[in-house]
């Protein structure tokens, strides 16, 4: 059996910025999913559908990048699209503090997600 090498080549800047991007849509995805809850009704529910759905794709996006999985590219790609569904569905609120915030950190992070999903990583 190989060895290898004890430390491993940096993340380039591009993907930092990915990783950092998909963590924060993370966090901010996670405190609108309890904004929801505390709302209730059937249209929260709607949303918390997309909200969790891009919770789950952003922490594992960041996960793959950061081991730098194979799959990191196509994993991006899917992040990207679960973002920009995220986004939407938070846009129904437009007058909702933390759907606007979430928002905002769906689209930044899914034009990162683009971005890192057409470069060869």
């Amino acid at each position: 059996m190989t060895q290898q090498p004890a430390t491993a080549t940096p993340l380039s800047k591009e993907m930092q910025d990915c990783v950092q991007a998909c963590m924060a849509c993370h966090s901010v995805c996670e405190e609108t999913m309890s904004s929801c809850l505390q709302m209730g009704g059937p249209a929260q529910m709607q949303i918390m559908r997309a909200v969790m759905d891009c919770a789950e794709m952003t922490r594992m996006c960041a996960d793959m990048m950061m081991r730098r999985s194979p799959l990191s590219a196509e994993m991006c790609a899917m992040c990207a699209k679960a973002c920009d569904m995220c986004a939407e569905a938070c846009m129904s609120m437009p007058d909702d503090t933390q759907m606007m915030r979430c928002a905002e950190a769906c689209r930044r992070c899914a034009e990162m997600c683009r971005s890192m999903s057409a470069a060869t990583m």
